[in-house]
């Protein structure tokens, strides 16, 4: 008897290492568990990252990166909650007319659905960040499938709009499962190429430290990544867009990069 339970319970081990963890074997596809990355170099260097990550941004139709000899940027906000600081990064946006995606959660939509319709209104992107923020290679298909269509869903009810295609995975985990299932959902998973620990509202160290890392790390195509609950950000988000500005660097949308990667290589101008 004790042998059969223990003979169960390596079978039942085996079963959800293998779904869970490794291999959804009746498509042939991973779900291991990653964690996005990238090596920062510097002097205005875009940076690298792993060369299996690249393989799954290239199969996929993912972003990391826009193209590495022009100063175009992309400004991205990760929006989990709000911390007050939404509206002033709008505010500095619209003064500046430049145009930045936000991907949001469920908890910010049902807190703060005036700032929704304010980023659509003002012609920002909004982003899908799921519904929860859970880890999406840990969900099922329908979960995951349920996190983001509940976020569309809200989305195009509070402003009327449909046009909800990129997502920002919660924490940058990720698998080729999610990345193809969110891809049959309509999405782009958007990553990024500039980052620093800038989440920390009980560790902000003056508008100075966002600058300062973003005028460090700044490259031709940098996808940024930035949340609005630092008030660091905010309080620098005005300095660091005339500081590149003067660089010769140029804010573009996320569609911008998306239209230059489909159109024809004859009228894809590098």
């Amino acid at each position: 008897m004790k042998i059969n339970r223990l003979l169960c319970l390596i079978l039942v081990s085996i079963l959800f290492f293998t779904q869970s963890h490794v291999i959804y074997a009746e498509r042939g596809v991973s779900n291991q568990r990653l964690e996005w990355f990238f090596e920062k170099k510097g002097k205005e260097t875009p940076p690298t990252t792993d060369s299996r990550y690249l393989e799954l941004i290239k199969r996929y139709d993912s972003l990391f990166l826009g193209n590495p000899t022009k100063k175009d940027i992309y400004l991205t906000f990760d929006n989990g909650y709000e911390n007050g600081y939404t509206d002033n990064v709008l505010d500095v946006l619209k003064r500046k007319k430049v145009p930045a995606a936000f991907f949001v959660t469920g908890q910010f939509m049902k807190t703060h659905p005036h700032l929704i319709k304010r980023m659509a209104e003002e012609g920002h992107i909004v982003g899908n960040h799921s519904y929860h923020h859970p880890d999406l290679t840990q969900v099922s298909d329908s979960r995951l499938k349920n996190e983001l269509e509940k976020v569309k869903l809200r989305y195009t009810e509070l402003t009327g709009r449909t046009d909800m295609h990129y997502l920002r995975p919660p924490r940058g985990v990720f698998s080729e499962r999610t990345i193809m299932l969110a891809k049959k959902e309509g999405y782009t998973h958007v990553f990024w190429s500039l980052a620093f620990l800038d989440w920390e509202t009980n560790k902000q160290r003056g508008w100075e430290y966002s600058y300062n890392q973003i005028m460090k790390q700044i490259h031709p195509g940098s996808i940024l990544l930035l949340h609005t609950v630092s008030k660091d950000n905010a309080d620098a988000l005005e300095k660091t867009i005339e500081a590149l500005q003067k660089r010769g660097y140029t804010f573009k949308s996320l569609d911008d990069l998306q239209l230059k990667k489909s159109a024809p290589p004859l009228l894809f101008n590098p």
